[in-house]
């Protein structure tokens, strides 16, 4: 696939990165030109320019920049995005007396915000759940199994090529549901991220069924 990726930071590189490894064509936009074309050097993608030229590059547009400035970005760029698979893979989190809390209130989500903002592209929330350092290596099979990557979508084409990106890496796609689902799997990160930052491993809170009953 053709993909253009909106961001130049750690996420960008990563998903990018790993993208470019799995033999896909990959186009960095970003606001700061030498940051795009810095990042395209590194991860050896096909070109790099503007978000403008990331969001009409190709089938699927990732949204690779702080959950704050997502919607805002996917309304510049609405009309280049219509039609495309737009993955959103942000954490809209901060810090509270209690834990990480999500910033977003009132059951909204930061994808449905992205699919307000740009209402002919077919979001995505994929990707959110690992640390960015996962995405540069190949994943750790457990137990036999590849991990999972959940994603929640409306539209199943765009569903379709969210498998076609996370097989060719290596994992497993987990469907999470539709993207009225995106606010729980945006709620998982804040747990786990939470638990992860207190020292633990949110890993051993969900044991398989079997394991449970035995």
């Amino acid at each position: 696939m053709r993909i253009g990726v909106m961001g130049t930071g750690a996420m960008a590189a990563a998903l990018g990165g790993a993208w470019v490894r799995a033999g896909h064509e990959v186009f960095v936009g970003g606001r700061d030109a030498a940051a795009a074309a810095a990042l395209a050097g590194r991860i050896g993608a096909a070109g790099h320019g503007t978000p403008a030229g990331a969001a009409a590059y190709g089938e699927v547009a990732l949204l690779a920049v702080p959950a704050s400035a997502a919607p805002d970005l996917a309304r510049e760029h609405a009309a280049a995005l219509a039609g495309r698979t737009v993955v959103d893979c942000t954490n809209a989190l901060e810090p509270g007396p209690g834990g990480v809390m999500l910033t977003t209130r009132g059951g909204r989500s930061v994808a449905g915000l992205i699919a307000a903002a740009a209402p002919g592209a077919h979001v995505v929330k994929a990707f959110n759940l690992a640390h960015v350092s996962v995405w540069d290596r190949p994943p750790v099979a457990r137990d036999g199994a590849a991990p999972a990557v959940p994603f929640c979508a409306d539209d199943p084409v765009a569903a379709g090529r969210a498998e076609e990106l996370i097989t060719g890496m290596g994992w497993s796609p987990m469907p999470a549901g539709g993207l009225d689902r995106a606010g729980y799997v945006e709620a998982t990160a804040a747990f786990a991220i939470g638990v992860w930052w207190a020292g633990g491993s949110p890993r051993l809170a969900f044991p398989e069924p079997a394991a449970a009953a035995s």
